[in-house]
C-alpha cells in the first residue's frame, strides 16, 4: 500500500456503492417487498405452530394429571385426603392453563402484526400493478377493515360468538373455565357443603371464570387492533368487513 493509493480508496473503486431505491420503477423494490412478504408469512407460521404446540402441551399435562388422580383415587378409596390432593392438582392445572392462554393470546397478537404487515405489502404490490386488484382475495389496506378482511371473521351477533369459540383462544378459555369450575366444586366439598350445592357453586365458578377470561381477551384484542399504525386506509367504497374486537385467527 502506498500513500498515493490507500487501501480504502482501492476498496471503494473496486466495489462502488449501489444507488438507493427511489421508486417502484427499480426492480429491486419488488424484490424487497417479496422478501418482506416471505418474512411475515414465516412469522405467521411460527405463531400458529407455537399456539398449537402450547395448547397440545397443556392438554397433555391436563390428561396426565387426571390419570394421576385416578390412581390416587384407587389408592385412597376416595377418602378425605383425595379431595385435598385433587384441589392441589386442579390448582396447578388452572395455573398452567392461564399461563398457556396468556401465551396463546400473545401469538394472536403476533399473527395480527404479521397480517397487518402483509396487507401493507400487498398495497405496495397494487401500486406496482394496479390492474391486479381483482385477483387479490385478502386485504390490501393496513387499517382494521383491511386486516380483518384477511381473517374473514363474522361481523357480529351469534356467528361472531361461535367463531370466537372455535378459535384456539376460545377453546382454551372454555377448558380453563371448566377446570376452574371443577376446582370450585372440589373446594366446596372440602369445606363441607353437600354435593348439590357444590355442583351449583362449581358451575357458577366455571361461568364466572369464562366470563372474566372473555372480558379480558376482548380488551386485549381491542387494544391490539387500536394500536395498528395505519398508512394506507381503505377507500370509503371498499367492501372489506369491519373486524370485531374479539376476532382472532388462532
Amino acid at each position: 500500500m502506498t500513500l498515493d493509493d490507500p487501501q480504502g480508496q482501492r476498496g471503494e473503486a473496486s466495489s462502488p456503492r449501489s444507488s438507493p431505491v427511489m421508486s417502484f420503477d427499480d426492480a429491486r423494490a419488488l424484490q424487497i417487498l417479496v422478501a418482506e412478504h416471505s418474512s411475515l408469512a414465516s412469522a405467521r407460521a411460527l405463531a400458529y405452530n407455537e399456539a398449537f404446540t402450547r395448547v397440545g402441551m397443556f392438554l397433555s399435562f391436563l390428561s396426565m394429571s387426571f390419570v394421576a388422580l385416578a390412581l390416587i383415587a384407587q389408592a385412597t378409596s376416595f377418602a378425605d385426603p383425595f379431595l385435598g390432593i385433587t384441589a392441589i392438582v386442579l390448582a396447578f392445572d388452572l395455573t398452567v392453563g392461564l399461563i398457556t392462554l396468556g401465551r396463546v393470546l400473545g401469538t394472536t397478537s403476533d399473527d395480527l402484526i404479521a397480517v397487518h404487515g402483509m396487507a401493507r405489502v400487498r398495497h405496495g404490490y397494487l401500486e406496482i400493478a394496479p390492474f391486479m386488484e381483482p385477483y387479490f382475495t385478502t386485504g390490501t389496506s393496513d387499517d382494521l377493515a383491511g386486516v380483518m378482511r384477511t381473517y374473514r371473521a363474522p361481523e357480529g351477533g351469534v356467528r361472531a360468538v361461535v367463531y370466537a369459540l372455535t378459535t384456539s383462544t376460545g377453546m382454551m378459555a372454555i377448558i380453563v373455565a371448566l377446570v376452574g369450575g371443577v376446582l370450585g366444586g372440589v373446594l366446596s366439598l372440602i369445606v363441607g357443603l353437600g354435593p348439590g350445592l357444590a355442583f351449583g357453586l362449581g358451575a357458577a365458578s366455571a361461568i364466572a371464570v369464562f366470563g372474566a377470561l372473555g372480558v379480558g381477551a376482548g380488551a386485549y384484542f381491542r387494544r391490539d387492533q387500536a394500536s395498528l399504525d395505519v398508512r394506507f386506509p381503505s377507500s370509503p367504497t371498499a367492501s372489506a368487513p369491519t373486524g370485531q374486537a374479539d376476532a382472532s385467527s388462532t
